[in-house]
């Protein structure tokens, strides 16, 4: 048995450390990885195409030919965290892209009608295999496999004449089309910036008031400081660069709006605790008192009406609806929310994660067509870059655990 010298009995107990300031120091890899990631795939694009990347009409054609990913991935991610996955939104996309067509050439209606018709019809088929993955007890997987066939036959037989073009311009302008523009450069897109800016700093500041408040834990000031000073940087630069070409795409505006709403649903609302509480452990969720099927329910109605609205999309862009259209669509939004972080297993992820993950796809098919790489070598570069994205996210997990 050992006894303590008199100098260890009265030495000073060293100081247990803080675990918030433990915290603090703690790098989250899950959430700048991607955005490290997407910064290297810009820089090197923007270095291996003589700057041609970031010239401003390439900016502008990067969001419009990706918005659809990126409205997909939105609803994709949510689908993902509570554990499921939608294989069928490709085809929802190309059937209400020709009910859009139809009714506005075939039926009469007016583009705004069009576009509400067909946002419902794209919500009525998510109620459709909703109801059989929630209330049938059929795997998602298999449901919304047979909804891509059936769904994509649909397409087939509302347009027998193959397409249906001479869309009106004010529909075409949904995909295409920008905001009224006062010059070169736009003072609206530059205001609309400033204020964007202003926002996110406003609710960064508020966001770490309230961890203060409730002594809880924040990353460093200098990583606050700098994460906030990267971000105004990065839209004030994009708004830049669509101020000297055409101005504010309005798809950028549908976007953001989507962005900010779906965030909100998924961090301030019960319906999205109760999205990641069923992803996290189903049993546990049902044990709870969470109403997963109708959770679950409400999941599909909400994936088929983003679905139908990339399919307004789409179709707004191209100016004409045609039977292929939305193909592999599905493979690119699930894609993306990988690369964006969300888990294999359901339970993690985040809206902004699937957008940035749309957006490296994104830039990859830009930078890449830019350089003229042949299409079967960009869907080799593209799987390789999803499954590092995926093994990251092992990594991360495996390391976290340690």
């Amino acid at each position: 048995m050992t006894t303590a010298t008199p100098e260890q009995a009265t030495a000073p107990v060293p100081p247990r450390p803080d675990p918030v300031r433990k915290k603090r120091r703690r790098v989250d890899m899950r959430q700048y990885g991607i955005l490290a990631a997407l910064a290297v795939i810009i820089v090197l694009f923007q270095v291996l195409t003589g700057g041609r990347l970031l010239y401003p009409g390439n900016v502008s054609n990067l969001i419009q030919q990706n918005a659809y990913v990126l409205i997909l991935a939105i609803g994709m991610v949510i689908v993902i965290i509570a554990g499921h996955i939608d294989l069928s939104v490709g085809s929802i996309v190309a059937t209400v892209g020709a009910v859009a067509a139809l009714s506005m050439n075939s039926w009469g209606l007016p583009w705004g009608a069009a576009v509400a018709l067909s946002l419902l019809v794209g919500a009525l088929i998510g109620a459709w295999q909703g109801f059989w993955v929630a209330f049938v007890g059929i795997p998602a997987f298999i449901v919304t496999l047979a909804g891509m066939l059936v769904f994509r036959g649909v397409a087939l037989v509302l347009l027998t004449g193959g397409t249906i073009s001479g869309l009106p311009r004010a529909f075409n302008s949904i995909g295409s089309g920008t905001l009224p523009s006062t010059g070169t450069p736009d003072l609206i897109t530059l205001g609309i910036g400033a204020l964007a800016s202003l926002a996110l700093v406003v609710q960064q500041l508020k966001g770490r008031a309230d961890l203060r408040r409730l002594n809880l834990p924040r990353e460093r000031a200098l990583s606050f400081v700098l994460k906030t000073a990267i971000a105004v940087v990065a839209i004030m630069y994009l708004c830049y660069l669509l101020a000297y070409n055409r101005g504010t795409p309005i798809i950028l505006i549908i976007l953001a709006t989507l962005v900010l709403l779906y965030s909100f649903l998924l961090s301030r609302t019960v319906f999205g605790r109760h999205v990641y509480a069923m992803g996290g452990n189903l049993y546990a969720a049902m044990m709870s008192g969470v109403k997963t099927k109708w959770v679950n329910f409400f999941i599909f109605v909400n994936m088929g009406f983003l679905a139908g609205l990339a399919g307004v999309v789409s179709t707004a862009r191209a100016g004409s609806a045609v039977a292929s259209a939305g193909g592999s669509f599905e493979l690119d939004a699930i894609a993306a929310v990988f690369i964006g972080g969300a888990a294999v297993q359901g339970g993690v992820g985040t809206v902004i994660g699937a957008v940035i993950g749309g957006l490296v796809m994104g830039v990859l098919n830009q930078g890449l067509s830019i350089l003229s790489v042949d299409a079967a070598w960009q869907q080799v570069i593209k799987g390789l870059v999803l499954l590092l994205a995926v093994a990251f996210d092992v990594y991360s997990k495996r390391r976290t655990g340690r």
